[in-house]
């Protein structure tokens, strides 16, 4: 009697919660992130996100009229920032961290639901999210494992001519390939095997 019908069809037997503006346009997103990172793009629907908001489906189309721009939003928000370039003193260590940072970005919800975007959305799809993905994680991940190795050239434990684009690639390819592909939690023993045998002997020096 008191629920109405869009409250009702969010779940059999839910209470719809009375909230508005910021508060519940938060709960909408935080429940987009939650249903692509349990239940992944194709599980994902707008009355499942209502329900998991627990407000009613109409409201989330007034604000959102299509799962793109929902999901857009929702990675947008949630996506977390990897922070300033670690400086450690030395290369190894510095990458060491900055790699674990990745980890935690990867494996937390919204990494999670951004990698469940970049693996099942077809390439129509997929271009809606371009734009998102190369500001919120390329450029961000590039630039500090720029500064990084900038860091070890100055210091002296990185070669010149180490400054190129494709290095920069390494570790992020690897962690996403190995995560998707072979099913890698990246434990840190991985992480700093990973540094040692490849990106330290890519780097570093070389005798003579």
């Amino acid at each position: 009697m008191g629920t109405s019908r869009s409250g009702a069809a969010a779940r059999p037997g839910s209470v719809t919660l009375r909230r508005r503006g910021p508060v519940l346009e938060q709960a909408i997103l935080d429940a987009a992130l939650e249903q692509l990172s349990t239940v992944g793009w194709g599980g994902l629907t707008m009355e499942g996100v209502a329900a998991g908001a627990r407000t009613g489906k109409a409201a989330v189309y007034r604000r959102w009229p299509s799962k793109e721009d929902l999901v857009a939003d929702a990675l947008e928000a949630g996506l977390p920032s990897l922070g300033e370039a670690p400086d450690h003193g030395s290369v190894r260590e510095d990458l060491y961290q900055l790699a674990r940072r990745m980890r935690a970005a990867m494996f937390s919800k919204p990494g999670c639901a951004l990698r469940a975007v970049l693996h099942e959305c077809d390439t129509t799809t997929a271009e809606r999210f371009h734009g998102l993905i190369a500001s919120g994680v390329i450029e961000p991940s590039v630039r500090l494992f720029r500064q990084v190795v900038r860091q070890g050239v100055a210091r002296g434990d990185v070669r010149s001519d180490a400054m190129d684009d494709m290095v920069f690639d390494v570790i992020p390819a690897m962690m996403m390939y190995r995560s998707k592909v072979c099913g890698s939690e990246w434990r840190d023993a991985d992480i700093a095997d990973m540094i040692d045998r490849v990106m330290v002997p890519l780097l570093c020096p070389r005798d003579g």
